[in-house]
């Protein structure tokens, strides 16, 4: 019975913890733009080397 008053005041801090961190993600706009990284797993770096290269020589 005594953990019990260590553990609920901690699982409240860690409560209001994650909430501010996924408040603090919202506001910064880190959920913006989700289908990049997907994209980034799918596709080759070679799209981006060639229009490196075209801008190299030109």
């Amino acid at each position: 019975m005594a953990s019990l008053y260590l553990l609920i005041p901690i699982a409240i801090v860690l409560v209001f913890l994650a909430a501010a961190i996924f408040i603090w993600a919202v506001k910064s706009e880190q959920f913006e733009d989700l289908d990049r990284q997907g994209h980034n797993i799918l596709f080759d770096d070679a799209d981006e080397q060639t229009n490196e290269d075209k801008i190299k020589h030109e």
